[in-house]
């Protein structure tokens, strides 16, 4: 039997650090650093601002994505952890954003792909060398793929 090792996740307080450590280079560096551009098979870095569901004020996260012609895909996964990221159920609340990537700054309407689209975006996170399929077998609930489309 020639089965793949299921990954393994870092302890969370390790995966909360590390958002905490790349937040924080972004901020000091007032965002010259800890944002790029994807290449081919390899994802870039962006930075995701949302309205608060609750609170109505603006929530910031630094997420991977990929391009996808116009739009901007991600995944809302939390880390590989169990539940919906908080900016995810912030989206689902109210779906305009803002995001900054390397070269310039968007505003964006997110949306949940799904059936063959879900498939083929997915299938690219895949070729990206990252075992997706191991780490999302790891959580209770589908990892939804998200779609950022240009606004206006």
């Amino acid at each position: 039997m020639n089965e793949k090792t299921p990954p393994t996740l870092p302890p969370r307080w390790f995966v909360r650090a590390a958002w905490v450590v790349h937040r924080a280079i972004y901020r000091v560096t007032r965002g010259r650093r800890g944002l790029w551009l994807p290449k081919p098979n390899k994802w870039g870095a962006m930075r995701l601002t949302t309205i608060g569901r609750r609170t109505g004020e603006k929530r910031s996260v630094i997420l991977g994505y990929y391009d996808d012609g116009p739009n901007l895909v991600t995944l809302a996964m939390n880390g590989w952890g169990e539940g919906e990221p908080a900016w995810w159920l912030n989206l689902l609340a109210n779906p305009d954003a803002t995001v900054v990537l390397a070269n310039g700054r968007r505003a964006v309407t997110a949306t949940a792909a799904h059936g063959t689209e879900r498939d083929r975006l997915w299938g690219r996170w895949r070729d990206m060398g990252d075992d997706v399929d191991g780490y999302a077998k790891l959580r209770s609930a589908e990892t939804a793929i998200v779609v950022l489309s240009l606004r206006g």
